[in-house]
C-alpha cells in the first residue's frame, strides 16, 4: 500500500438533532459552551485536567507523585498513587444513603430475578475475596472467569480487584480450545466457572468445557463452580469446589488492598488477525478514572436512574459499562442473562417496561435485528421511562439510527453513538447528550481530553470529508499498557503504523463541522478499480432501502477491477428475495453512493454469521464469497447453522 493511500468517503448525511432543552437543563454537561470550556482546559493543560478530575471523582489512599510518565509507546498514569477499584465501586458508597440502594438488578433468562444493594454487594465481594485468598490467590496472580451473565461474574471481578489479582474474563460462549489459549497465555492459577447458563431456552454447558480445557492448562490449581442450572456435572476432588460451599467458610470482612495506580487490573483477549488472541492489559487508576467519568457525562447518570448496558461482561463494554463505570458512580445497573428474542422478540422491551429502565446502551447489530423482527414488538410496550439511548460496537448506519430514535426513543431521547475499543479501555469519541447536536451515523467529536485525528498513511492530516486512518495523538488514562507477554506486538500493531501516534485500525473521515464518521475496520476496506471504499458506507446505503434489514459487504478477487463487491443481504420480515429486488438494490446503491460502490453480486441470506458479541464475521463471508468454503477459526461464531446454510446455498 503506498504511503498516501486513502480511503474514499462517499456517504452524505444532512440531518441534525439538537439536544432536547428539557434534557440539557438537567444534564451534567448542559451546553456546548460548557463542553468547549472542558475541551479548552484539557487541550491547554491535559495533565492538569485529568488530575483535577482524578482528585474530585475518585478515592485515593495516597495521592500520586506524577500525573503522567510517557515514554512512547508506554504510559503510566498517577504514578505513585494508591487506590483500589473495588473500594471505589463499593466501600465509598457505604457511608452514604446509597448503602441500601440497588447496585445490581439481575434477571435470568428463565425469568428469575435478584437485586443486590451496595451493602449486599460489598458483603458478597469481601467473602469471595477471602475465598480467593484461602485457596492461595495472591496479589499479581491471574484468575480466569468463565461464567454466564450472572451477578457472580461481577462479584468475582470486584473480588479480584480488591486483593490485587488480575482477572481475565473469557466469554461464556467460547469453546474449550479458546479457553486453553487464554488460560495458558496468562498462566492463570484459578478458574471460576458455573455448571452452565441459559441462552434461547437451552443450557449452555460451561463446566464440561472447563474440564476439557484443564487437561491442557498446567498452571491451574483450583476450579470454583457456581451452581446456576443445577445440571449434573463432574467435580474433581481436591481441584473443584462449589462457590456456595466455600462462601460459607469465610467471613465478610476483607479490607481493600492499597494498590499502585499501575497495578494490572485485567487482561482481556481480543482476536488478532494472526489467529493468536491478543491479551490487552489494563491497569487500575487511569482506567477507572476514564470509565467512571465517561459513564457519568456520556450517560448523564443520575442517582434515580436504572441503567442498562446490554453487553456481555466477556467483552470490554461489559467491563467498563456494566461493572466498573456504573458502580463507581453509585448507579443502579441492570444485567440480563439471556437472548433478546427469548421467549419472544420483545424480551428487551418487556424488561424496559417492567424495570422502568431509563438509559439503554446496546449494539447496532441488535438494533438491526429489532428492525428485522418488526416494530410491532417495541410498540406493544410502554417505553416512556427511557430518557437516553446509546450505541456501541461498530458504526451505526443512519437508517438504523433513525429507527432507534423514532421507535425506541419516541423522538424524545438523545442518542449517544460511541466509538472506542478494547484497547482504549473507555469511550473516546462521543456526543455529550445535553450539549452536542447529533447527526445520524456520526460518533460526533472526541471526549474532552482525547486528541483524535484522521490521517493519511504517511501521517498527514486529511481535509474535510476525505477518508483516512483514525489515530489518537496523545496518551489517555484508560489506554492499554501492552499486549500481555508480547510487548513487541504492542509496539508493532499500534505504534509503528504511523509515526508517533496510536493507530486504531479504523477508517474514518471528519466533516466540515469536525464530526467524526467511522467507516469500519481498515481490513474491511475494498479496493475497487484503484478506489478504496469503506464497507460500512455501502452497507448503510443498502440498509436505507426499505426491504433490507441488514447487509454485509465483502470483496472477492476480480481480474479486471482488483476486487468485486459482494453483498450479503438479510431482508425485512415478509419480503421475498427476487432477481428484480437484486437489481433494485444495485440501483439504490448507485443512487445513494455512485456506480463505483454498486455491488457486483447480491446474495440473500436468512441471517449473517456473527460473533457472540454481535459483530458480523466478514472474514467468513469473504471466504464463502471467494471459495465457497470456510477454513478459518470459527470458535467465536454464535450460530453455526447460519454458516451451514450459506455454504449449502453456495453449492
Amino acid at each position: 500500500m503506498s504511503a498516501n493511500t486513502n480511503i474514499e468517503s462517499v456517504q452524505r448525511e444532512d440531518r441534525v438533532f439538537e439536544p432536547p432543552p428539557e434534557f440539557a437543563a438537567k444534564a451534567h454537561i448542559k451546553s456546548m459552551a460548557e463542553l468547549e470550556a472542558l475541551r479548552a482546559e484539557a487541550t491547554s493543560d491535559p495533565e492538569g485536567f485529568w488530575a483535577r478530575l482524578a482528585e474530585s471523582e475518585l478515592h485515593w489512599f495516597k495521592k500520586w507523585d506524577t500525573v503522567l510518565k510517557w515514554e512512547p509507546p508506554h504510559a503510566e498514569w498517577f504514578v505513585g498513587g494508591k487506590t483500589n477499584i473495588s473500594y471505589n465501586c463499593l466501600d465509598r458508597h457505604l457511608g452514604t444513603w446509597r448503602r441500601n440502594k440497588a447496585a445490581l438488578i439481575w434477571e435470568g433468562e428463565p425469568g428469575d430475578t435478584r437485586t443486590l444493594t451496595y451493602q449486599q454487594m460489598h458483603t458478597e465481594v469481601c467473602r469471595f475475596a477471602n475465598v480467593l485468598k484461602r485457596i492461595g490467590v495472591e496479589k499479581g496472580d491471574r484468575v480466569a472467569l468463565y461464567l454466564p451473565l450472572i451477578p457472580e461474574l461481577a462479584i468475582a471481578m470486584l473480588a479480584c480487584a480488591r486483593i490485587g489479582a488480575t482477572h481475565s474474563v473469557v466469554f461464556g460462549g467460547f469453546s474449550s480450545t479458546a479457553l486453553v489459549d487464554r488460560i495458558n497465555d496468562a498462566q492463570c492459577k484459578v478458574v471460576v466457572t458455573a455448571d452452565g447458563g441459559w441462552r434461547r431456552g437451552n443450557e449452555v454447558k460451561l463446566k464440561p468445557a472447563v474440564d476439557e480445557a484443564l487437561k491442557e492448562t498446567p498452571s491451574v490449581k483450583s476450579c470454583i463452580v457456581v451452581q446456576r442450572t443445577k445440571s449434573k456435572i463432574h467435580m474433581e476432588s481436591g481441584r473443584d469446589h462449589w462457590w456456595h460451599e466455600l462462601i460459607e467458610t469465610v467471613d465478610a470482612n476483607c479490607a481493600a488492598e492499597e494498590l499502585d495506580s499501575e497495578q494490572p487490573l485485567f487482561i482481556l483477549y481480543t482476536s488478532g488477525t494472526t489467529g493468536k488472541p491478543k491479551g490487552i492489559l489494563h491497569t487500575t487508576g487511569g482506567y477507572l478514572l476514564q470509565a467512571h467519568l465517561t459513564t457519568k457525562w456520556i450517560f448523564d447518570i443520575k442517582d434515580e436512574d436504572i441503567y442498562w448496558c446490554t453487553a456481555d461482561i466477556g467483552w470490554v463494554t461489559g467491563h467498563s459499562y456494566v461493572v466498573y463505570g456504573p458502580l463507581s458512580n453509585g448507579a443502579t445497573a441492570l444485567m440480563y442473562e439471556g437472548a433478546p428474542n427469548w421467549p419472544e422478540p420483545d424480551r428487551f422491551w418487556d424488561i424496559i417496561e417492567r424495570h422502568r429502565v431509563n438509559i439503554l446502551y446496546t449494539a447496532p447489530t441488535a438494533i438491526r435485528a429489532f428492525i428485522k423482527w418488526g416494530e410491532q414488538w417495541p410498540l406493544k410496550h410502554d417505553l416512556s421511562s427511557l430518557r437516553l439511548l446509546g450505541t456501541v460496537g461498530e458504526p451505526i448506519n443512519p437508517e438504523a439510527w433513525m429507527w432507534y430514535h423514532r421507535i425506541i426513543g419516541r423522538e424524545r431521547c438523545p442518542i449517544v453513538d460511541t466509538w472506542w475499543q478494547t484497547e482504549t479501555g473507555a469511550i473516546m469519541i462521543t456526543p455529550l447528550p445535553g450539549a452536542t447536536p447529533t447527526k445520524p451515523g456520526s460518533a460526533t467529536k472526541p471526549f474532552p481530553g482525547i486528541e483524535a485525528d484522521v490521517m493519511t498513511r504517511d501521517g498527514k492530516p486529511v481535509g474535510a470529508n476525505e477518508g483516512g486512518y483514525l489515530v489518537i495523538k496523545k496518551p489517555w488514562p484508560a489506554m492499554l499498557r501492552t499486549i500481555y507477554g508480547d510487548d513487541e506486538r504492542y509496539r508493532e500493531q499500534y505504534w509503528s503504523q504511523i509515526d508517533g501516534v496510536y493507530f486504531a485500525g479504523d477508517g474514518a473521515r471528519k466533516d466540515r463541522d469536525g464530526y467524526f464518521w467511522i467507516m469500519g475496520r481498515i481490513d474491511d476496506v475494498i479496493n475497487v478499480a484503484g478506489h478504496r471504499l469503506g464497507t460500512a458506507e455501502i452497507e448503510s446505503a443498502l440498509v436505507s432501502h426499505e426491504a433490507v434489514a441488514e447487509a454485509a459487504i465483502v470483496a472477492k478477487p476480480d481480474d479486471l477491477k482488483g476486487s468485486a463487491i459482494v453483498a450479503f443481504v438479510t431482508l425485512e420480515g415478509g419480503r421475498v428475495p427476487t432477481d428484480e429486488l437484486k437489481e433494485e438494490l444495485r440501483k439504490h446503491v448507485t443512487k445513494e453512493i455512485g456506480a463505483l460502490a454498486r455491488p457486483d453480486e447480491i446474495r440473500f441470506a436468512d441471517a449473517l454469521p456473527k460473533t457472540r458479541s454481535g459483530k458480523i464475521m466478514r472474514r467468513l463471508l469473504r471466504e464463502i464469497a471467494t471459495s465457497g468454503s470456510v477454513a478459518g477459526d470459527v470458535t467465536t461464531l454464535e450460530d453455526f447453522s447460519v454458516l451451514e446454510k450459506l455454504r449449502t446455498e453456495e453449492e
